[in-house]
């Protein structure tokens, strides 16, 4: 698969660095999501030979990407959900804290749209034109542009309202130390989160949102640009997947990200964050993140 990277130079604007047969019976689940967290080292193997909230298949795939990410370079987090059974399983990376790209662009469109919903906000036929240049190329002057336009005066309000959207942990960090440099934050490409909180972010857009617009933002990240196709598009075509993918270059390093869904109904979710670090590449982030949703999602 051969992918092109979307190279941000550090120094553009303000040095920006800018995502089997054992089945569990429904009557087994309790109303709170079961959660699974690895702990470091060998998995345990359980009793019945799945994890909490999954069916035996799906757990061996688990299995087999914790394996494989030991292998692969840099530092990868993940999160994967069945909103059928409610099963979440966190990975040892899952509450660790990364640059979060262009993913954050999906909590972007989502505030947008919820906002122009309540009537708090009108986005006219340019600024839907932007929010979906936004998300199908990932166009960063885009972001831009809505980002200055409804920010507010304090440059709080999308950050007030990816909190209440489940990003809880989202921090966004000063760029720069000058005065001038100061005003522009906080900017949404100086944001760090969890693969915890792009998996809220992603559960919230699929149930909170109303059906009308969750429909339209599903419709828009399953008909994103080839340039988006890795990551969560590795569960294949048949999955009918749909994502926001990142990347950018930190201290020398990759960040190569993707959150999205795949499955009939949006049954399965992921959000994976992998930071590559001197010795990686784009290119292995990227093939990372796209393995893992193949081994977790192909052929499902």
């Amino acid at each position: 698969m051969s992918i092109v990277p979307h190279v941000r130079s550090p120094m553009a604007r303000r040095s920006r660095v800018a995502a089997s047969a054992c089945v569990l019976a429904a009557a087994a689940f309790i109303p709170a999501a079961p959660v699974f967290v690895s702990s470091a080292g060998a998995l345990p193997v359980l009793a019945q030979g799945c994890l909490p909230g999954f069916d035996c298949d799906l757990s061996t795939r688990i299995t087999a990407v914790d394996n494989y990410l030991r292998t692969r370079p840099g530092t990868t987090g993940y999160v994967v959900r069945d909103r059928v059974t409610g099963g979440i399983y966190r990975n040892d990376n899952a509450d660790r804290m990364f640059w979060t790209a262009s993913t954050i662009k999906l909590a972007i469109a989502e505030d947008l749209i919820n906002r122009a919903r309540v009537g708090a906000i009108n986005l006219d036929t340019g600024d839907r034109a932007l929010l979906e240049s936004m998300l199908a190329t990932s166009n960063d002057n885009a972001a831009d542009i809505l980002w200055n336009k409804y920010a507010g005066l304090d440059r709080m309000a999308f950050q007030n309202a990816f909190r209440a959207n489940g990003m809880s942990n989202l921090v966004p960090l000063p760029p720069v130390t000058t005065v001038e440099q100061t005003k522009l934050f906080p900017d949404w490409g100086f944001q760090q989160c969890s693969p915890s909180d792009l998996d809220a972010l992603m559960d919230n857009v699929l149930t909170r949102m109303h059906p009308d617009d969750r429909a339209y933002l599903v419709d828009r990240m399953r008909r994103v640009d080839t340039n988006q196709h890795w990551g969560v598009w590795g569960a294949g075509a048949a999955m009918q997947p749909g994502l926001k993918n990142g990347w950018s270059q930190e201290n020398g390093g990759w960040v190569v990200n993707s959150v999205g869904f795949a499955g009939p109904g949006e049954r399965y979710t992921l959000a994976i964050m992998s930071e590559q670090g001197p010795a990686g590449s784009y290119t292995d982030g990227s093939e990372t993140t796209t393995r893992v949703a193949k081994m977790l999602f192909a052929g499902r």
